[in-house]
């Protein structure tokens, strides 16, 4: 079933492989988990004052670690053969010859900036059951694990909201990519049975019951590489901004597109003569009003009403914001038809990337195996799909 994750690795395994490599005692070895996140709702508004609506699922990545009584650091993964060696005292730099562990060494130059001090040095042995590639934040998930175990292991004691602000620090200082704070927040601060309703802009958040019975969420993974996202995404950046200067210009008192309600847009719309920059508005301030029914609709445990949200959510990210593209439509519509299924959209950037379904657990192999007959039919090659449930944030095991 799970058609992106072909092997489960049992973390219970991690210490004794960890002494394999590296000698010395099982005692000695911490193990921290880190999930990946899907996002339920509330696409493409983060960056227009609107609210996201992600999740923590029940696909980890575990890290072990250990101080050593050198200056050394060693990374190690189960999945990824080579072994990376570095010194605590180094002046970290991104080299694309490090692989991964640049975003490790990310996150300890962010550590040093922020004034942190080792008195030794570690080693580390990774392993992760999250699909790379699978459209739900690897990359951020481990960022974030790593950031947590080595706060623990080393006494600092950072807070959750400042661990995700260090995944993002990361990313934005050494990558060289200018994320939003998203995929870091709700992985440092997830709760298993609970969403987050959260501005990303503010930070200001709340948990929301995500108690879902008998259904899961199934991920659907176009398998396409996605090189449209960022151009597009930059062009929808723009349009936004224009469409918020003809509202401000026609007299409206507001900073964000998502500050009003689709009844105060209708009213107004009017100022925005353009077409194309009157839809973009208009998926922005009504994917922020289904934001909050879904919300409303998870704390009355209407989970129609949330597939239903769904589905209008996909059909305004094709139609107004037009960011899906043939792979994307394909399994959300042909989602939506399936028995058992409740809602499916398309979910992050658009143009590839993932799809997000609401389906029954007694209908998720039929679900899968009609979904893919039709997209390998129609696209060619086949998606990718994998069930979930909610998950906590990092933790110590």
């Amino acid at each position: 079933m799970n058609t992106l994750t072909s092997t489960t690795y049992d973390p219970k395994n991690l210490p004794a492989d960890f002494v394999k490599i590296y000698g010395g005692s099982e005692k000695d070895v911490q193990v921290y988990s880190s999930p990946a996140r899907i996002n339920i709702i509330g696409e493409h508004i983060d960056y227009n004052g609107g609210k996201v609506f992600p999740a923590a699922i029940n696909k980890y990545l575990y890290v072990a670690i250990r101080k050593r009584g050198d200056s050394k650091i060693i990374y190690n993964d189960i999945h990824f053969p080579g072994t990376f060696e570095f010194d605590i005292n180094d002046e970290f730099v991104f080299d694309k010859k490090n692989d991964y562990s640049n975003y490790l060494n990310g996150i300890l130059s962010q550590l040093k900036a922020a004034g942190h001090h080792f008195d030794c040095g570690f080693e580390i042995l990774m392993a992760s059951n999250i699909p790379a590639g699978g459209g739900i934040s690897s990359s951020s998930a481990l960022e974030c694990g790593f950031a947590y175990a080595v706060s623990e292991t080393f006494g600092f004691g950072i807070d959750r909201i400042t661990i995700a602000k260090l995944g993002q620090m990361s990313e934005h200082k050494f990558m060289n990519v200018n994320c939003g704070i998203m995929d870091q927040f709700i992985i440092a601060m997830g709760k298993k049975n609970t969403a987050i309703v959260l501005d990303c802009n503010t930070l200001e958040y709340e948990y929301a019951p995500l108690e879902l019975g008998d259904y899961r969420f199934v991920v659907m993974n176009t398998n396409k590489q996605r090189r449209l996202a960022d151009s597009k995404y930059n062009e929808r950046r723009s349009q936004c901004e224009q469409a918020l200067a003809l509202l401000k210009e026609s007299g409206l008192k507001i900073n964000a597109l998502c500050e009003l309600t689709p009844e105060e847009w209708e009213a107004s719309k009017a100022a925005v003569k353009d077409e194309i920059l009157q839809k973009r508005a208009k998926h922005c301030i009504y994917e922020n009003a289904r934001v909050l029914a879904a919300v409303k609709a998870l704390n009355g445990g209407d989970l129609k009403k949330l597939g239903a949200l769904l589905n209008e959510s996909h059909e305004s990210l094709k139609t107004d914001y037009e960011v899906t593209g043939i792979e994307l439509d394909t399994l959300a519509e042909t989602a939506q038809k399936q028995e058992g299924c409740l809602g499916a959209r398309m979910t992050g950037a658009g143009f590839g990337g993932c799809g997000i379904a609401l389906v029954h657990k007694d209908n998720i192999d039929s679900f899968v195996k009609n979904v893919q007959d039709t997209y390998t039919k129609t696209i060619g090659y086949n998606a990718g799909f994998f069930a979930c449930e909610s998950g906590d944030g990092v933790a110590k095991m």
